[in-house]
């Protein structure tokens, strides 16, 4: 029997959020395949019961709450890595010897406690938290985040570079960061986002709306709405939906000033696939270049055109799949062409994805790699 401990960030159900979404679909997908997961979760508290979803999944499933101490901010190691820390963990990794899997660098700091002839080690490098963290100061426009962001970047760029040599693989989800850990450490692998879907959408030709959907905590997508909602200003024949379950007020504020502009709640995985279905054309921008974001198969699957920037995919082939815009007035150009246009581009997505993309493909590729000897 086959065992695998993963280390989460945060509780992967629902997967409603980019990196949470890569974990629940890859659990799932290793669990297809005969691996048995003992799942470590970190959470802010530590939930009632386990969701069936999880439970069916899973051998076991440990929670950890994440410290709530601001001291650590002083921390040499970074404060999402420093708040995510247990010996409770350390137990409960040692009563299965099996490898563990780290999901982000953010899951690591036990690692100096380990004993090593114990376990394999490998991590899932969700992102390059230094450029990741950079990104965030340079998206923020509040002062004091912009700064704690800043010093998270710094404290990252040491503290990756220590660790990135301890892992026997580090399974990366883009090519740029492939090649830096590469370069760096000689131990990357490529394995590209789980993401949940299974075949292609099959739509008619023309959808209802624009779609703008995302987690709007973050500074990133805050940034790209602002953009979008100042684009549709100037585009009042289209009608622009944006879907979150997060949006403060300052942006609902926003939103509501601008007559052809709607704010809906996504709830559940089922309306986001509903939203997607009768939108015509998906908007996708980002301010931070690293690798495919989750959502972008997400649209991809169940939508019809997709507008992209720079920063969506790293990917020439998914890159082809899309509408590209370098600046926002080749994206404005690229909604108004895209109005017109008639979807037809199933067959070509079903090429590309459903044989190059497959959660099954990586969960087996996976396999392979931890499991060897």
């Amino acid at each position: 029997m086959k065992e695998l401990h993963i280390i989460s960030f945060n509780y992967p159900y629902p997967p409603s959020y980019g990196g949470i979404i890569d974990v629940y679909y890859k659990i799932k997908a290793l669990s297809d395949l005969g691996i048995k997961i003992h799942l470590h979760c970190f959470v802010d508290k530590i939930p009632v019961k386990i969701d069936p979803e999880i439970e069916g999944i899973t051998e076991s499933v440990f929670f950890y709450e994440k410290k709530k101490n601001f001291l650590l901010y002083f921390s040499k190691t970074p404060f999402a890595a420093a708040i995510r820390d247990s010996e409770a963990l350390l137990k409960n990794l040692e009563k299965f010897k099996a490898p563990i899997l780290f999901e982000g660098l953010q899951t690591t700091h036990i690692i100096k406690f380990l004993k090593d002839s114990r376990h394999k080690l490998y991590l899932r490098h969700h992102n390059n938290e230094t450029a990741y963290y950079k990104g965030l100061s340079l998206s923020e426009k509040n002062i004091l985040k912009k700064i704690v962001y800043s010093i998270e970047s710094l404290k990252y760029k040491g503290y990756q570079e220590k660790l990135l040599k301890k892992f026997e693989t580090v399974f990366c989800l883009s090519e740029k960061e492939y090649n830096e850990v590469n370069i760096y450490s000689g131990n990357a692998q490529l394995i590209h986002i789980f993401h949940g879907n299974q075949s292609v959408k099959q739509l008619d030709k023309k959808g209802n709306y624009f779609l703008f959907h995302g987690d709007l905590t973050t500074a990133d997508n805050k940034k790209a709405l602002i953009e979008t909602i100042d684009l549709f200003k100037t585009l009042p024949q289209y009608k622009l939906i944006v879907a979150s379950d997060r949006a403060n007020e300052d942006i609902k504020k926003r939103m509501s000033a601008v007559e052809n502009i709607t704010l809906t709640p996504i709830l559940t995985t089922e309306n986001l696939h509903h939203l997607l279905e009768n939108a015509h054309a998906n908007i996708l921008i980002s301010y931070q270049n690293s690798g495919t974001k989750v959502k972008l198969f997400n649209t991809l699957y169940n939508s019809r055109f997709v507008i992209i920037n720079g920063n969506i995919t790293d990917n020439p082939a998914l890159k082809d799949l899309c509408l590209y815009g370098a600046d926002m007035a080749e994206i404005r150009q690229q909604i108004i062409s895209s109005a017109e246009k008639d979807y037809n581009d199933t067959e070509k997505r079903k090429q590309i994805l459903e044989k190059t993309h497959s959660d099954h493909t990586k969960a087996e590729e996976m396999v392979k790699i931890i499991f060897k000897n």
